[in-house]
């Protein structure tokens, strides 16, 4: 990431608590997430580890945040307002498989 001033750094976390308000306004917030540190272990079948997560991969998880929504398609379009979009990120819609 490029280095940023005072300023846009200020701006951008405004835009991420707008977007992440506008989510909770309409109740479909379940978490706000956390940011992921890229470093981790990956645990395998007999008690393998290795350094992890994928550290092979050119894209890595950033973080996460949890919504409701009532289709993936809402879902979709709650994404596309992330300001993620401005540095170049992605958003990954998925749905969780409770156990």
């Amino acid at each position: 990431m490029a280095a940023r001033t005072e300023e846009e750094i200020h701006a951008t976390g405004k835009k991420w608590m707008d977007w992440m308000g506008g989510i909770a306004a309409q109740n479909k917030l379940v978490s706000k997430g956390n940011r992921l540190f890229p470093n981790g272990k990956v645990v395998k079948p007999g008690n393998v580890v290795t350094d992890g997560p994928y550290t092979e991969i050119k894209e890595t998880i950033g973080g996460y945040s949890i919504i409701k929504s009532d289709s993936y398609e809402e879902a979709v379009d709650l994404a596309k307002g992330c300001p993620i979009y401005v540095i170049g990120g992605n958003v990954e819609v998925r749905e969780i498989n409770e156990m």
